[in-house]
């Protein structure tokens, strides 16, 4: 399906003086830290990921209206995003499932030993402290934080890094051939723009470098006291720990801040709330094994999707 089907399905609830966000690659070496497309350690279970997951990224540039762009944007990613998120909280539900055992088989063991591993967590196998601190990194991102960010690191998909590697955020690499050498790189930096298969692993990487990096700490403070006070996740809320992400600190919090706000995209944030249901194990297989990206939209289920939903 193009953009442009995606686009007319949905009326998405933008405001029309939405940030726009220019691309720009940072310096600082630590503000990603892109894995390869077959990163992921999965449970055995975990469904195999749809073919559409694997498209790779539409033509945006020839949208000549702001807003038709930013909703074929916004329709494309926003499914990839929830089979993204559907998969890790499915993993995060079997995480849950074994601090419930008395004891651990060695398979279990071993995908504890693979996640922690993935996601760098030193600490004892099978014990309360990894169990602590895989808890706090095997959790979703909220759509509305993905897609501001997205829209501002690829320029709305129109970079070239977006175009030539399906690289939605500005991830780096630091082997040579791993992806596109920046035409703006400094003399003796060596680290690339990584190149994915498809904007969906890109998305992938992206939650999980927030999910493990250090410099990314705060994002996952602030996820765990929410989730501790019953709160729902907020993309503007979680932004406060970007400061590492851009050289420009605090101006790029407040920029990516902005486009959420100007965008409503606190609007996926509740949707998505509300697409997981009961949170049971069995919905976030269906989830994360979506027969069509379209059935993932705000609307699909039938629902009328109000453009001034606040």
């Amino acid at each position: 399906m193009t953009a442009v089907n995606r686009a007319l399905m949905l009326c998405v609830p933008l405001i029309l003086f939405a940030a726009g966000g220019a691309w720009h690659v940072p310096e600082n070496s630590d503000r990603t830290d892109a894995t390869d497309d077959n990163g992921e350690v999965m449970l055995a279970s975990l469904p195999r990921l749809p073919a559409w997951a694997h498209e790779g990224l539409p033509d945006f540039s020839g949208y000549s209206d702001t807003t038709e762009r930013k909703v074929a944007f916004f329709s494309f990613l926003y499914p990839r995003i929830v089979l993204a998120n559907s998969r890790i909280l499915l993993e995060r539900e079997y995480l849950e499932s074994l601090t419930t055992k008395a004891s651990l088989s060695d398979r279990e063991l071993k995908w504890l030993s693979d996640q922690s591993q993935r996601l760098r967590v030193e600490a004892e196998t099978g014990s309360e402290a990894q169990f602590a601190l895989l808890r706090k990194r095997l959790d979703a991102i909220p759509p509305s934080l993905i897609l501001a960010q997205a829209a501002n690191e690829s320029a709305w998909g129109t970079s070239r890094f977006a175009i030539e590697g399906n690289n939605l955020f500005g991830q780096w690499c630091f082997s040579r051939g791993c992806g596109l050498v920046p035409l703006s790189r400094a003399d003796g930096a060596s680290h690339e723009v990584a190149k994915f298969s498809s904007p969906y692993q890109s998305v992938r990487s992206y939650i999980q470098n927030l999910n493990r990096h250090p410099t990314y700490q705060l994002v996952r403070d602030i996820r765990q006291q929410n989730r501790e006070a019953d709160k729902p996740l907020s993309g503007i809320e979680l932004a406060e720990g970007l400061l590492g992400y851009s050289e420009r600190g605090e101006d790029y919090i407040k920029e990516i801040r902005s486009m959420i706000r100007y965008n409503n995209l606190a609007f996926y944030d509740r949707k998505f709330r509300a697409l997981l249901g009961d949170r049971s194990a069995a919905h976030f297989e269906q989830l994360a094994s979506a027969a069509e990206d379209t059935s993932l939209l705000p609307g699909a289920e039938g629902s009328i999707v109000s453009p001034f939903e606040g």
